[in-house]
């Protein structure tokens, strides 16, 4: 194909992706959906010292670049895109490449000082960040808008599935929860409710511990005016936790009112 364009998203979610797309392609349109999963391979480089892995491996010009921003490399004859911030966070790198190339550039990564991150490890960074996951903050019961997903939607591109609600949600105020982080006094299943003297106003969608077990944190849905940043909640059965700001969703920015204006 000589235009195409790479979607990198949740494996849980791949194929619904790929179904809805597929129901907007119309006999005639020069347009085909492939699902190239066992082609690539996706490596995230998140941490205070990312910047300096990415100048030992001589990629410093990717540094400093917005959101996004990405540039096409060869490793030993393979093809190997790198692009600024990950699936994890913004901030970061993101290394898409073929499996044939993935041995040789994850043993360079390593020699220059990464530590590999299991999934127990990356689920807890994704909590602690505050990023949304299929399956527990973006799923059906809740919006784009209400997970904080700000940087991630345009108000002025053209017709897209999705714009009308996001269009009406913003005009007339219609946002009536929100994702917050919630320090935890201690372990609390994902799905447990989340009350105000006594009232429900929202749901723990997903936990974690650290420290040894010692600490405990969580996401929730909250609605606005039940609680905010500093506020006292009650989750599940009877555990106490404080409402708090995570840093995934703190660097998303809501348009203004111009800016929302067409």
């Amino acid at each position: 194909m000589k235009t195409a364009v790479t979607l990198v998203v949740s494996p849980a979610t791949s194929k619904s992706i790929s179904g809805m797309l597929n129901k907007y392609i119309f006999f005639g349109d020069n347009v085909e959906i492939q699902d190239i999963s066992d082609k690539t391979c996706l490596f995230a480089l998140a941490g205070p010292k990312s910047n300096q892995v990415m100048m030992d491996l001589n990629l410093g010009e990717l540094i400093g670049q917005p959101y996004g921003s990405h540039k096409h490399y060869n490793v030993a004859g393979n093809p190997v895109t790198v692009a600024v911030g990950s699936v994890i966070s913004e901030e970061g790198f993101s290394l898409l490449m073929s499996p044939s190339a993935a041995g040789l550039i994850w043993k360079t990564i390593l020699s220059h000082g990464a530590t590999p991150m299991g999934s127990n490890a990356l689920e807890i960074y994704r909590i602690r960040q505050g990023r949304p996951a299929p399956g527990s903050e973006l799923t059906d019961e809740f919006n784009v808008l209400e997970a904080g997903l700000w940087n991630s939607i345009s108000l002025n591109k053209g017709c897209y599935k999705g714009q009308e609600t996001v269009a009406r949600l913003i005009t007339y105020d219609g946002i009536k929860q929100k994702l917050w982080g919630i320090q935890l006094l201690s372990p609390v299943e994902p799905g447990s409710s989340i009350t105000v003297n006594g009232k429900k106003v929202g749901k723990l969608t997903s936990y974690t511990a650290g420290n040894g077990g010692n600490e405990h944190f969580g996401l929730g849905y909250i609605k606005k005016k039940a609680a905010s940043k500093g506020d006292t909640v009650v989750v599940g059965d009877n555990v106490s936790g404080i409402v708090v700001d995570v840093p995934y969703l703190a660097r998303q920015q809501p348009p203004s009112v111009s800016s929302s204006k067409p």
